[in-house]
């Protein structure tokens, strides 16, 4: 479930990020997946654009396709790159007898 707290938290985080490198990843469909270099360009109250590095093209992303997992960043820190909202850790519930 998504929170208010947790849009706000990434609206936060991703406005101060505006400027810094990214890779981009996502899927097209029928198993095809995209992996792309980026720069996040602006951000806006709902939604925030990134610049591909590949084609110079912006495309738009909103706040819930990075919590739902529908595209993930990973940020670019200097060194190098690490994911923006941490891996899903799936726990296994003991089936009840």
């Amino acid at each position: 479930m998504i929170y208010k707290d947790d849009i706000t938290n990434l609206k936060t985080n991703i406005t101060d990020m505006v400027g810094q490198k990214i890779i981009v990843k996502g899927t097209l469909g029928r198993s095809k997946i995209f992996e792309k270099k980026a720069t996040i360009e602006k951000a806006y109250p709902n939604l925030f654009s990134v610049r591909y590095d590949e084609n110079n093209r912006n495309v738009t992303y909103s706040y819930t396709d990075v919590l739902t997992r529908t595209v993930e960043l990973d940020v670019f820190d200097g060194e190098q790159y690490s994911p923006l909202l941490p891996p899903v850790v799936q726990v296994k519930k003991k089936s009840e007898l």
